[in-house]
This record gives structure tokens, sequence and C-alpha cells, in this order.
């Protein structure tokens, strides 16, 4: 077997991912603000929002396919808080379900960042569902979510907000999150949004005010 077809059945099964970056650090955004994590970020993403901050994860094929095994010693070398964010680029275009056993295998906490726009594979402690509008979440996510956290970059997004709060369990949290370039004139709005309907809160990019990765 050659080796692109044996990491292409490796990858099918998740045994592999294409892995853009993993490092150690407090999560900025949302219900986790303030925690220190071990971050996964996965490449590879169909999605393209024009804001992303993380436009170099989007090409799967820029990053080294890493074992599986290889991304848990690490975690078990340099992560003391038993805590793992898995995110992208969109994470769920791969078969999750061997980095979850693993992971969970070594007692930790695993919370997932995700678009919601493909099936779910893997278990986990924690769900962020950050639905677009340019690809619709699913439904098993929207239901499935812990977090619902909308990304605010004009006004017509709060029409996006609310469809989806619609759609989400009761006791899911509702967050909303200013665009960072756009945060100084879409701020104020999200503020006499979140008064007017309380059933939201506000997420900020706080690691960004801190200067940490």
């Amino acid at each position: 077997m050659s080796k692109i077809k044996e990491n292409n059945e490796l990858l099918k099964v998740g045994k592999v991912l294409p892995v853009m970056e993993m490092f150690y650090s407090i999560q900025g955004e949302g219900y986790m603000t303030g925690k220190a994590s071990w971050f996964i970020r996965i490449g590879g993403c169909d999605i393209g929002c024009k804001w992303c901050d993380v436009k170099e994860s989007w090409n799967a094929q820029f990053h080294n396919l890493i074992k599986v095994e290889e991304i848990i010693n690490k975690i078990k070398y340099y992560n003391p808080s038993k805590s793992v964010v898995i995110t992208g680029g969109e994470p769920l275009m791969y078969n999750l379900d061997y980095l979850c056993q693993m992971l969970k295998n070594e007692e930790t906490k695993i919370h997932l960042e995700t678009s919601g726009s493909y099936k779910l594979s893997g278990t986990y402690d924690w769900v962020c569902l950050s639905p677009k509008a340019c690809k619709k979440p699913k439904d098993e996510l929207l239901l499935m979510a812990d977090e619902l956290k909308i990304i605010i970059e004009q006004p017509d997004d709060f029409l996006w907000a609310e469809k989806n709060r619609k759609k989400v369990k009761e006791k899911c949290l509702l967050y909303l999150q200013p665009e960072w370039r756009n945060s100084e004139k879409m701020l104020p709005l999200i503020i006499e949004h979140v008064k007017k309907n309380p059933k939201w809160m506000i997420s900020l990019q706080s690691h960004k005010y801190m200067n940490i990765p």
C-alpha cells in the first residue's frame, strides 16, 4: 500500500488528523472564558468567513497529518489542566471518534468548537456551536449545543441569532460576540439587544485584549 493511500485510510477512520497547531493557553471566548486548556486546531474549512482570524487553517493540505497517539502524548506531557478544546478550521470535517476515545482514556474534559455544518463524530463534555448562514448547521448539532455563540458583524446578524436561538435546547447558553474588526460599531448594538433580550449574554475575545494566543 502506498504511503498516500495508507494516510487516506488512517484519515478516514480518524487515526491521523491534519493538525495546524497545538498549544496550551487560556480560553478567551464564551462560557469557558478564563479557563486554561490545551487547544487542538485542526486544518480544513469550507465555510470561508471573510473575517476569520485563522484563514491559514482553511486548506488542510498545508498541514501535516499527525497520529492521534502523538497528539495524546503531547497533551499528557504539556497539559496540566485536563481540559482540551478541539477547534479549527471546521473539526467535524473529520472522524473524531478515535481522538475523543483516546482523550477520554486520559480522563480529559473535551470541548468542541464547531459551525455545526457537518455530522457529529466524537463525544464531548461541552459543545460550542457557532453557526454560519452561508452553510447552515445540522439539526442534531443545534439540539446538542451547550452554548450558542453568534458572531455579530452587521445588524442583520441579529436575525440569524434569533433564528438559531429558537432551535437550540432550553438550557443552551446564548452568546452574542462582536466581530473583532467591527466591534466598536457592533458592541453598542449588542449591548442594547441583550438588554432587551436578557436570555442572551455578551462574549468578547478576551484573549486578544490580554495579548495571548
